[in-house]
């Protein structure tokens, strides 16, 4: 100490002390209540530096306080010194600590708002965390009077080793990048792999795309696997799409009158079922003379992948109750068996779009 400790010093001390909590409190309170204004705005921006702040400025005036009591008291240089590099280290890791979670929540933030990026993939915001963390780490020891210098060419040095022990991660970490930012796949997305998994992605992670399946399943694929196979993505580039249900009637059928009953039950379900797209515009195309019908096709317009199944079980149903009403007949394939007096004709497997073929066999 540079002169006896008195009962004043501690009195200061104690006030300045006081006064860092007293102003911790009351700073609390009012970003408190600055939180819920934000909380009724538009913008979610507000919302992330009010939270940041309710971290970081409490703190500081907690900690202003406690330098001012440490400089109130007759302390020597050295630990006067020590006391401000701590105060300084601890004011630093909650900065960092406040910054990365600030700048964690806007990289979510304009990842869930930007159509044509990864709305929940992790990837972009742990990345962005850990070089926060990184960068307040390397503060730290720069205010601690070592020099990073060294230690970033060690890392440098180690970072290869581990490059080389980590390869599959890395390719991966890099594989994952590189799948966000040439927006190829993206969280919420329907794809189907060649190998025949498919469902909605569910996140991009730095190893792996997890997906979900109709069936409620998670696929996990890892990231290096996903950049190499053929991939189809429903989703791009546009979510809405068309789906072809094929159809036959009877040869005696009037094509005018199946298209024109077929073209109501199309109009119905476009505007009743939901997931269906009523602007679309109905198509029927007749294509193939059958062995006993003629089919056609027709295209329907649908929201999103899974609507196909409900928008084609209504479709199916209410066609088939509308054709039975109209008198249209779906007929069924039939074969034809010749019986000879004498023989047995045997009909033979039919290649589809071939007449039946008939082998008479002498009867004994």
């Amino acid at each position: 100490m540079k002169r006896a400790l008195t009962v004043d010093d501690l009195v200061i001390a104690g006030i300045a002390l006081a006064a860092g909590l007293l102003a911790a409190f009351l700073l609390r309170m009012l970003l408190r209540w600055l939180g819920k204004h934000a909380d009724r705005t538009r913008w979610s921006g507000d919302d992330l530096i009010v939270d940041t702040l309710r971290t970081v400025v409490p703190w500081a005036a907690f900690l202003g306080g406690a330098a001012s009591a440490g400089a109130a008291l007759p302390l020597t240089r050295t630990v006067q010194h020590n006391v401000n590099q701590i105060l300084t280290v601890l004011l630093i890791f909650v900065v960092t600590l406040a910054t990365a979670r600030g700048v964690a929540g806007l990289m979510r933030t304009v990842t869930q708002s930007r159509p044509g990026v990864a709305g929940s993939a992790t990837i972009f915001v742990n990345i962005t965390r850990i070089l926060v963390l990184a960068i307040g780490f390397l503060v730290v020891l720069q205010t601690l009077g070592i020099s990073i210098a060294p230690l970033l060419t060690a890392l440098g040095v180690g970072g290869l080793a581990v490059a080389l022990a980590l390869q599959d991660t890395l390719a991966n970490l890099f594989a994952g990048i590189h799948i966000l930012a040439s927006k190829t796949v993206q969280p919420g997305d329907y794809i189907r792999l060649a190998s025949g998994e498919e469902g909605y992605v569910e996140d991009i992670n730095w190893r792996q795309t997890t997906v979900r399946a109709l069936s409620n399943n998670l696929i996990v694929i890892p990231n290096g696997e996903l950049a190499k196979t053929n991939m189809t993505n429903f989703m791009r580039p546009e979510q809405e799409l068309t789906i072809l249900v094929q159809v036959g009637v009877a040869y005696d059928s009037d094509l005018d009158h199946v298209e024109r009953v077929t073209n109501e039950v199309i109009g119905e379900v476009m505007t009743e079922v939901e997931g269906a797209l009523p602007d679309h515009e109905p198509i029927i195309r007749f294509h193939t003379f059958g062995d006993s019908r003629i089919g056609f096709t027709v295209i329907l317009g649908v929201g999103e992948f899974s609507d196909q199944y409900r928008i084609k079980h209504e479709f199916i149903k209410r066609l088939h109750k509308r054709y039975r009403l109209e008198g249209i007949r779906i007929p069924a394939p039939t074969r034809t068996v010749a019986i000879q007096q004498g023989t047995v004709a045997i009909p033979q497997q039919r290649i589809p779009g071939e007449a039946d073929e008939v082998t008479p066999v002498r009867l004994d």
